[in-house]
């Protein structure tokens, strides 16, 4: 079981209004509702200042109650004004009845509400807000222990000292977030991870822009989305059988290919499959320039670096 609590903050009393952050909650629940199959993925609880109550009191309230019960995945996304409060040196949630001099949601607050959720296997907090890279900082470390707990994943727009702009009706980071979860950041087999969507927006944002931060604690990343795979399953677990050997060179002749005389069609059809894999860059041609003429000239192909990893994949049954 998934469950996730996405807040959007546009309108404060005291502080000046944002633009995009309800658009940004209720996208991101949008897109994480399913997998791009229809299947089910994660059960959303979508609040934003058009029509909920997000005071200090709520939020703290909501967000304890998702690090709460036993689940798979706890994910919390909030889009609003955040700050660090160098008094306390803290990093905030600004909820909507903050006023300057008052207290907003402590970030470390959160961390120790999902690190004392042993129940819960992954914990995902998502801040796209200014200066919200100060989450769990060093000054956490206590003792030894880092608010990172084990099976925590922290993703925020921006570092400690950064702003998070809004572009287009959303924000910059959570735009590219959308992008990333709609398959951007997909991998071969489809699977959408949170390290996939860090490296994502880190390359599409520039080295005077606003630096999205990353931090986890987990032995294994869980997948946010799953999308259409690049190569069906089944044509990435005979790599293994086309390619006893990674450095094996897979041979060719005029036969794979479909305008040649001497054409049969057994081959033609594993030839369809290994330019599949050739188009996302599993597979190379030897000595030619496209598999078209690999064929022709009777050479071959032979696995890339990615490929013999798909391979390795396919042996120990991982798909």
């Amino acid at each position: 079981m998934r469950k996730g609590l996405f807040i959007g903050i546009n309108h404060y009393r005291h502080v000046s209004p944002l633009s995009g952050c309800n658009n940004d909650a209720m996208a991101m629940a949008s897109v994480l509702e399913r997998h791009a199959s229809g299947r089910p993925n994660f059960s959303s609880k979508v609040l934003t200042s058009a029509e909920d109550d997000l005071s200090l009191t709520a939020m703290k309230q909501h967000i304890q109650s998702l690090f709460s019960g036993d689940c798979d995945v706890a994910l919390l996304y909030f889009a609003g004004h955040g700050q660090f409060d160098t008094s306390i040196d803290e990093g905030l949630l600004i909820p909507q009845d903050f006023a300057p001099g008052s207290d907003g949601i402590r970030i470390s607050d959160i961390l120790n509400w999902a690190d004392n959720a042993p129940q819960i296997k992954n914990k995902i907090i998502i801040l796209d807000c200014c200066q919200a890279g100060a989450a769990a900082a060093m000054r956490g470390l206590r003792g030894g222990n880092s608010v990172v707990g084990e099976g925590m994943t922290i993703l925020t727009a921006c570092k400690k000292e950064q702003s998070a702009l809004e572009s287009r009706g959303h924000g910059v980071f959570t735009d590219l977030l959308l992008q990333a979860l709609h398959g951007g950041a997909a991998n071969v087999l489809g699977k959408v991870t949170p390290g996939s969507v860090y490296s994502f927006v880190d390359n599409a944002l520039g080295a005077w822009e606003q630096r999205p931060v990353f931090k986890t604690n987990v032995s294994q990343f869980v997948p946010l989305r799953e999308v259409a795979p690049l190569i069906a399953e089944e044509t990435l677990r005979k790599l293994k059988d086309w390619f006893p050997e990674p450095s094996y060179v897979f041979p060719l002749d005029p036969s794979y290919e479909p305008t040649e005389a001497g054409f049969e069609p057994d081959n033609g059809e594993i030839f369809k499959q290994l330019q599949k894999c050739n188009r996302h860059s599993l597979i190379e041609p030897v000595d030619a320039e496209h598999m078209y003429y690999a064929a022709l000239n009777a050479t071959g192909c032979r696995l890339t670096a990615l490929g013999a990893y798909y391979r390795e994949l396919a042996i120990k049954g991982h798909f």
